[in-house]
């Protein structure tokens, strides 16, 4: 590990880990038991992909992605002792909600969970004449306390900071339409009290696609953003208009620490593509889709959950230093 570059978070040494498989040179490697979770772990589950996974107790706890097989869009509780093995929840999570019209289910998907302080934020898409971003805190895991929606619709991946910047709560989102949205650009904003949400700016747009095609059509947010020394390291997907469809993959950028809209640089090459049978076939086809990461500071290990083919949830492993590293010879700003 590169000692001049300073990660912070907690020491997490049981993490999901597997060393990088002989020969290979990949900045990132796929976990050799891909898929970690499979599509009909619940008796009525469709699909469990696009979810998220934190630290909690002892193990690890998550929120996931698990549209049944009504094909409707929900989203369970989680919980697992090495972040391999998921006991999940088989009824839906439901939301506490004091206002009637924003607490109303229509359908939930691709969340994101984000620790600030002592409270867990969960946010995803939610549904209210549209899609738009949900946001709720639970201490346990077992009471969501949901609050209002953070934006107009339509919006997606909206990915929270795990800690406040200039005193207020911030969100990185990409607003949409009602539709497979055929662009995308990801966005920040501020909120002081999770309620009125502003000073959004614009933080990139997709690449060219003579520069890197592979996010030249849209992007947007993955996991939580990752300080350390050198900027906000975050995973973002992108997606490619092949003669095929679309194509989504996964890389990497740095956001200013003290003005996170500004970039300091981002990954030419991806880091993960659909190669995979899993990844490749599926409800949606050729779909590597990241939402979760779990990382240990003192040793710079990442465990990456990503959605594959819109069907299954698999792993990728990696280390932040090198993956920082990756990102700044690759830069294309």
């Amino acid at each position: 590990m590169n000692k001049e570059i300073k990660i912070s978070g907690n020491p997490l040494p049981n993490m999901p880990w597997e060393e990088r498989p002989a020969g290979s040179s990949s900045v990132m490697w796929r976990y050799s038991a891909n898929p970690v979770i499979p599509r009909d772990l619940l008796p009525t589950s469709n699909s469990i992909f696009n979810s998220a996974v934190v630290p909690f107790k002892e193990g690890f706890a998550g929120v996931f992605r698990c549209d049944d097989t009504n094909r409707r869009m929900r989203l369970h509780v989680g919980f697992s002792k090495d972040g391999l093995k998921w006991d999940i929840n088989p009824e839906m999570l439901v939301f506490q909600c004091d206002d009637k019209e924003i607490g109303e289910w229509v359908y939930g998907y691709d969340p994101r969970v984000c620790k600030i302080e002592d409270k867990y934020y969960v946010t995803w898409c939610n549904g209210y004449h549209g899609p738009t971003i949900g946001v709720a805190w639970t201490e346990d895991f077992k009471t969501f306390h949901q609050l209002e929606n953070a934006f107009l619709p339509y919006n997606r991946n909206g990915v929270m900071f795990p800690k406040k910047i200039h005193g207020n709560f911030a969100m990185l989102s990409r607003p949409s339409d009602t539709g497979h949205t055929a662009f995308g650009d990801i966005f920040y904003s501020e909120s002081p009290d999770l309620e009125f949400w502003g000073r959004h700016r614009h933080v990139m747009s997709p690449a060219p696609f003579e520069v890197s095609a592979w996010q030249c059509m849209k992007i947007g947010a993955g996991p939580i953003p990752i300080e350390t020394s050198e900027g906000w390291l975050i995973f973002h997907h992108g997606v490619l208009h092949s003669c095929n469809g679309y194509v989504y993959s996964f890389g990497s950028a740095l956001l200013d620490l003290e003005q996170p809209w500004k970039v300091i640089a981002r990954s030419g090459p991806y880091l993960i593509s659909p190669q995979k049978d899993y990844e490749c076939m599926g409800d949606v086809p050729n779909v590597a889709f990241p939402c979760a990461a779990l990382h240990d500071a003192h040793t710079g290990r990442i465990a990456v959950y990503y959605g594959c083919a819109d069907t299954v949830t698999g792993l990728a492993f990696g280390y932040i230093p090198e993956i920082i590293d990756f990102t700044k010879k690759t830069n294309i700003l």
